[in-house]
C-alpha cells in the first residue's frame, strides 16, 4: 500500500500547495452568493418552518462548493498529468487500479471537506446555523464529495484537453448543482420541475446534507442517502472498469 499512500499524499499536496486558489477562492465565492441572495430574498422566503432564508442557504452553498471542488480536483489532476506526460509515472509502478482510484477519490474528498468546512466556518460569523444531526451531515458530505470526485475521475480519463473538462463541468456539473435545491426548496416548484429535480442525484446529497443542520428536508434522509450512495456506487463501478481497461490512459 506504499504506492497508494504516496499517490494520495501527492494529490493532497498538489491542491494544498495552492490552497489560496483551491480552498480560499471557493469559500469566498460561496460567501458572495450568500451575501447577495440573503440581501435580495431575506424576509421574503421561508423554505422550512422556523428557518430563515439566510440559514437555509448556508448548507446548500457549502455542499455546492464541495461538489464542484471534488469534481475539479480529480478531473484537473488527471487531465494535467495526461497533457504533461507525467501520467506515465502513475501507470508504470505496480499500482493496482483500485489504489489509483482510491487515491484520487480520497484526495478529492479531502479538498471538498476543507472547502465545506471553510464555507461553514466563515458563514457562521454572518448567521448562526444549528447542526441538529451531525452524523447525517458527515454522511452526506462524504457521499456527495465522493460522487463528484468519481465523476471528476471519469471526466479526466475521458477528456483529451482542458476544454473538454471545462465543458463537462460547465454543461453537466454546474447546472446539476445549481438546480439541486441550493437556493430553494423543491416543494416550491411546479409539479413537473419537482419530478425533474428528483432525477438529479445532487439534489439528494444537498437535501440530506441540509437535513443534518435543521432536521428538516424535502425527502426522508434515509431515502436520500440510499439514492446518493447508489449513484456513487454505480459511478465507482464504471470508473474502476475504465481504469482496469486502461481506456485513454494506457492506450
Amino acid at each position: 500500500m506504499s504506492g497508494f499512500r504516496t499517490l494520495l499524499y501527492k494529490e493532497v499536496l498538489r491542491f494544498w500547495k495552492v490552497s489560496f486558489q483551491t480552498v480560499a477562492a471557493p469559500v469566498l465565492s460561496a460567501l458572495l452568493f450568500l451575501l447577495v441572495f440573503a440581501h435580495a430574498l431575506s424576509g421574503r422566503v421561508e423554505a422550512f418552518p422556523g428557518v430563515t432564508y439566510t440559514q437555509f442557504l448556508v448548507p446548500g452553498l457549502a455542499m455546492m462548493a464541495m461538489l464542484q471542488n471534488a469534481f475539479a480536483n480529480s478531473s484537473s489532476s488527471l487531465i494535467q498529468s495526461k497533457l504533461t506526460g507525467n501520467i506515465v509515472f502513475i501507470l508504470l509502478p505496480p499500482l493496482a487500479h483500485g489504489e489509483i482510484f482510491a487515491a484520487y477519490l480520497l484526495a478529492a474528498i479531502v479538498r471538498a471537506l476543507a472547502v465545506g468546512a471553510g464555507v461553514f466556518a466563515a458563514a457562521v460569523w454572518l448567521v448562526p446555523v444549528p447542526m441538529e444531526r451531525p452524523l447525517w451531515t458527515l454522511a452526506f458530505a462524504l457521499v456527495g464529495s465522493g460522487l463528484c470526485g468519481v465523476l471528476g475521475i471519469i471526466a479526466g480519463i475521458w477528456a483529451e484537453k482542458f476544454e473538454q473538462v471545462a465543458a463537462f463541468q460547465n454543461f453537466l456539473v454546474t447546472p446539476l448543482t445549481f438546480l439541486a435545491g441550493v437556493f430553494y426548496s423543491v416543494h416550491s416548484l411546479p409539479p413537473f420541475w419537482q419530478a425533474a429535480s428528483h432525477l438529479n442525484p445532487f439534489f439528494y446529497a444537498i437535501d440530506g446534507f441540509r437535513y443534518g443542520f435543521f432536521a428538516q428536508s424535502d425527502v426522508a434522509p434515509g431515502i436520500s442517502l440510499a439514492i446518493a450512495t447508489a449513484a456513487f456506487a454505480a459511478l465507482s463501478f464504471i470508473t474502476l472498469q475504465l481504469l482496469r481497461s486502461g481506456y485513454k490512459l494506457r492506450h
